[in-house]
């Protein structure tokens, strides 16, 4: 396995870890006293306000992130299989812009969260050009 394809791991889990966050206010208490309500999940989770609905939204960009960043790895990886070392490296500023792209959107801090946004996708980008 390479670093690319273990990043591409680690990206499909950090939508999980969104929603983990999104719904940790929820977490150990009843569903009648407005804890996580697992019967309607989605209807809860839009209930959300502040961090947890930033966390919430986090996970839908991060899922959003997914298609791009692992169709970019896979064709770098198939066009340019003699330049690993760059593709694990855009993998690896894909992975560190979405882990600030995350902390920022729950931090709310906007401008940083955007330039972290652009840096993964333009990491995911350059992955098509890499050769």
């Amino acid at each position: 396995m390479t670093v690319a394809h273990a990043a591409i791991l680690v990206a499909c889990f950090l939508p999980i870890v969104c929603a983990g966050l999104a719904k940790s206010k929820g977490f150990g208490t009843p569903r009648r006293l407005g804890g996580f309500d697992n019967h309607n999940p989605r209807q809860w989770l839009a209930g959300l306000q502040g961090w947890q609905a930033r966390a919430n939204a986090a996970q839908h960009n991060s899922f959003e992130a997914l298609p791009l960043f692992i169709a970019g790895v896979l064709i770098a990886e198939r066009l340019a299989p003699a330049l690993q070392a760059r593709i694990d490296l855009l993998a690896l500023v894909f992975i560190a812009a979405r882990l600030g792209y995350i902390a920022s959107y729950v931090a709310d801090r906007a401008t940083l969260r955007s330039l972290c946004w652009t840096v993964g996708i333009g990491a995911s980008v350059a992955l098509f050009f890499v050769g």
